[in-house]
């Protein structure tokens, strides 16, 4: 099947076809609807290999992900895919399943498309992988933290200041012994950005948890289940666990139900992200709240249009985050006065 078969059953040129592959803006909206007829009716599929020899760039938005299988990255891509689709263009995912060297090789295979831009996570790269982005001459965007400066662009929050905000609550409701929970930072610039701001309203309360106090995990209700039952059988005299993740700290709370334990008058208990089932679980869970579809969705409009940048240096959007007191931790004040230390 040809484009002029398409243009003959339409009732219009080649080129206005062409054209509305290409730039769909550009053609009136009922001449659109006739092609997008002729196109179903023909099961016309686009030579995409040929649009993109001869455009030198093809519709496509390439977008690196650690994991799918984390719904906070779900609502990523579809904050991604939205606006993408509105603007005729394609979204291709990968998975570097927290390798910078699968990254790295992703980014490559990305390239080789020829994509209109590209969406990454995070700003930790391997040297090759920051190399092939540098050298880039379309939009590259790095999502979910904002720590430092971009490669190009970026947009999202920072890890440090919520997980450092949300300590420094827990510490001015009166708990003293905290423990946090994060993934493995290995490869993951976000996990080591929170720990790091835990860490930094610890000590600033003079307080020095030991490496026992701070763990690591796999996303996953099981492992939230196996370290909440390590800590407590190992620190009796525990009294919040902060879990970077909702995933994890659900399925702490499952486990201190299995154990008697109460939340939270014998153990606080609070996660990162605000999933759906955060506020639905009994005790409902205390966490950070993050904009995770609308990070998706300006991550799409800065590789459209990169001159929209509205943040303070023209580079970084930071969306910010918010603390989300719930039942499952005595109330978290919004003023972190320092505690003195015993």
């Amino acid at each position: 099947m040809l484009i002029r078969d398409v243009a003959r059953l339409a009732g219009v040129s080649a080129i206005t076809v062409s054209r509305h592959l290409n730039e769909p803006e550009r053609v009136a909206e009922k001449t659109r609807a006739k092609i997008a007829t002729a196109i179903e009716e023909l099961a016309y599929i686009p030579n995409l290999a040929a649009r993109t020899l001869s455009s030198n760039k093809a519709n496509l938005v390439g977008v690196i992900v650690p994991t799918i299988t984390n719904s906070i990255f779900a609502d990523f891509i579809a904050g991604l895919s939205d606006v993408l689709e509105t603007q005729g263009h394609k979204l291709l995912i990968s998975t570097s399943g927290y390798s910078l060297d699968r990254e790295a090789a992703l980014i490559e295979t990305l390239i080789a498309q020829r994509p209109a831009g590209i969406v990454v996570t995070g700003q930790s790269h391997s040297e090759r992988g920051r190399g092939l982005l540098r050298r880039l001459r379309i939009p590259v965007v790095e999502a979910w933290e904002i720590g430092a400066a971009p490669i190009d662009i970026g947009v999202g929050f920072s890890n440090f200041d919520a997980c450092y905000e949300m300590t420094r609550g827990l510490l001015a409701s009166g708990y003293r012994n905290i423990a946090f929970v994060s993934a493995p930072i290995a490869a993951n610039d976000r996990a080591m950005r929170r720990r790091q701001g835990y860490l930094a309203a610890m000590r600033e309360a003079g307080l020095s948890p030991g490496p026992s106090y701070i763990r690591e995990a796999e996303f996953s209700f099981g492992n939230g289940a196996e370290v909440m039952g390590e800590l407590t059988d190992s620190h009796p005299n525990l009294e919040a666990v902060f879990y970077a993740n909702d995933i994890l700290a659900i399925g702490a709370l499952t486990e201190c139900q299995r154990r008697g334990i109460q939340n939270p008058d014998d153990i606080g208990i609070c996660g990162f992200d605000d999933i759906e089932l955060a506020a639905m679980i009994v005790p409902s869970l205390t966490t950070v709240r993050i904009p995770r579809y609308e990070i998706g969705r300006h991550a799409a409009e800065m590789v459209l249009s990169p001159g929209i940048m509205n943040g303070p240096d023209g580079k970084v959007l930071d969306l910010g985050f918010e603390i989300v007191s719930r039942a499952s931790t005595v109330p978290i004040r919004r003023e972190y006065p320092v505690v003195p230390s015993i």
